[in-house]
């Protein structure tokens, strides 16, 4: 492996620990063959673990048949997926089902969309899909985006402004107007931030890089409140917890708030790279032809790929086993020595080191202490690990994730 100096790749990460070759399930293999626990799943994404055989058959099924064509013409999946994601949005129930209960009390869904989707890339594209459309939605005047510090939305540079984390912004002033932020899960601070040139709020439901902090449902439900009351659009970043990933097919379900909004990528491809903006019929009707575009977006391979990861989640019931396996590593970590707290939602999840020697040493040393010994977590916060491990993580990997975790913390609270 070579060093920063030496690498041909730009140098915006530190020079990595360890080289992959191969995954399987929830482990990753290196390229000295040993293997390692995967609690972290590429960010959040290979939510139904590596090299899923089924996911390597559509892959290779699609590869044989049509790679890509333009958005100038139609394909034989995005149309489909679209529907799909529409459905699970709105109606929080099982793809493919032509009607269903709306889990926020709106009585049946049918046949017909009641939001219209944008493909793209990557979850950082999907947001800036969100922003360019609350902008056309709200008309000239009304260009302004509230989000909260802490949060985290994308890098490009209207995201990264988006991003409530101004040590983020300094070395690429100035960034694009039109941005303000609020203390996270207040509401007041929220409501002073709003004005006649406010078109939208964009909000994750838990904070994911910013340490996973779930909102609390008084605050969503408010902001929902606010939104209705001042004709602002209420846009939710689900890029990290949708897809099962907190427990509901997404977050929000949970808190009985209808967006107008909502961001979608990590999961959808389970490493394809693929993101989409969902966003209400009404609101996505203020787009017409040329206002946005994407040459990559939905384009049949990762779209294919994308509908087998929605069909496997759906007949491997993923939101239970998330909410099931998540409460199993919460108990098996809380109270345990060296961790002050568990937090999270489902599989994402954060432990909070505690004041002795552990978090000390940072989260960080604990994270290389845990990698050394086969185990793959984040460090999310300088006293934070995160966890976001396969959500076809088995009972047996449950326990030999708290096993590690708990014993990697033992022996350096005993250096």
């Amino acid at each position: 492996m070579t060093n920063a100096a030496n690498s041909p790749l730009m140098n915006t990460y530190a020079s990595p620990a360890v080289t992959f070759t191969r995954g399987e399930g929830s482990w990753l293999f290196d390229d000295e063959g040993r293997r390692y626990l995967d609690l972290l799943s590429g960010l959040a994404v290979t939510s139904l673990g590596h090299a899923h055989p089924e996911l390597v058959a559509a892959v290779s099924e699609q590869a044989s048949k049509l790679w890509h064509v333009s958005n100038l013409y139609g394909n034989e999946h995005n149309e489909a997926l679209a529907r799909e994601l529409d459905r699970l949005i709105t109606g929080g129930g099982e793809v493919g089902d032509p009607v269903g209960n709306d889990p926020v009390g709106n009585g049946p869904v049918g046949n017909g969309p009641v939001g219209k989707v944008f493909f793209t890339n990557s979850g950082a594209e999907a947001n800036e899909c969100a922003i360019k459309l609350a902008r056309r939605w709200a008309g000239y005047g009304r260009h302004v985006v509230v989000s909260a510090f802490g949060s985290f939305h994308g890098r490009t540079l209207a995201t990264l402004h988006a991003t409530g984390q101004p040590q983020k912004h300094e070395a690429f002033q100035p960034l694009p107007e039109g941005f303000r932020h609020a203390a996270f899960d207040d509401l007041d601070d929220l409501e002073r931030q709003i004005d006649d040139t406010t078109a939208a709020v964009l909000l994750e439901v838990v904070q994911g890089e910013g340490g996973v902090n779930p909102v609390s449902e008084a605050y969503l439900r408010g902001v929902a409140e606010l939104c209705a009351e001042r004709n602002l659009l209420l846009m939710l970043d689900e890029v990290q917890t949708g897809l099962g990933r907190c427990g509901e097919w997404f977050a929000h379900h949970r808190y009985g708030v209808k967006p107008d909004v909502v961001t979608v990528a990590k999961a959808l491809g389970n490493g394809m790279p693929i993101g989409a903006c969902w966003a209400r019929s009404e609101v996505a009707d203020a787009f017409v032809p040329g206002d946005h575009g994407t040459t990559y977006g939905g384009q049949p391979l990762v779209a294919a790929t994308a509908r087998k990861v929605l069909e496997i989640m759906r007949r491997d019931e993923v939101v239970s086993r998330a909410r099931e396996q998540g409460a199993a590593i919460i108990a098996g970590l809380e109270g345990r020595p060296g961790v002050a707290a568990v937090r999270g939602l489902g599989l994402l999840i954060a432990v909070e080191l505690d004041q002795n020697g552990a978090r000390a040493l940072g989260a960080p040393a604990v994270a290389s202490k845990l990698l050394e010994r086969g185990v793959i977590v984040n460090a999310v916060t300088p006293t934070a690990l995160r966890l976001a491990p396969s959500l076809l993580i088995t009972d047996d990997e449950v326990r030999l994730a708290v096993a590690s975790i708990v014993g990697v913390l033992g022996e350096m609270l005993e250096s």
